[in-house]
């Protein structure tokens, strides 16, 4: 199980995103917690970003609704760490 670590522009984009739609409150949470357990879980089509976005990946926590993350070590328990950058549509998110 990785940790999840939400940047601010992550949550400021969360609060955005669901502001406009309430019931994707439920659904990201949902997927926040697959990711922990699996992130490369086929249900949350995982892959590799490319472009601008190189060296990160993204994830579906819906039909229109993308999470943008890294996978990085903590310095301080050298355990993999889940990073999350960025949530929104496709189109706002890449």
């Amino acid at each position: 199980m990785r940790n999840l670590v939400l940047t601010s522009k992550f949550k400021r984009s969360s609060r955005k995103f669901v502001k406009r739609n309430a019931l994707l409150q439920e659904r990201i949470e949902e997927t926040l917690q697959q990711m922990a357990l699996d992130v490369f879980a086929p249900k949350l089509g995982t892959h590799r970003l490319s472009g601008k976005l190189s060296g990160l990946q993204s994830c579906s926590c819906g039909y229109d609704c993308r999470i943008v993350f890294s996978i990085e070590k903590d310095i301080d328990t050298d355990d993999e760490v889940i990073v999350l950058l960025d949530v929104g549509t496709h189109d706002e998110v890449y």
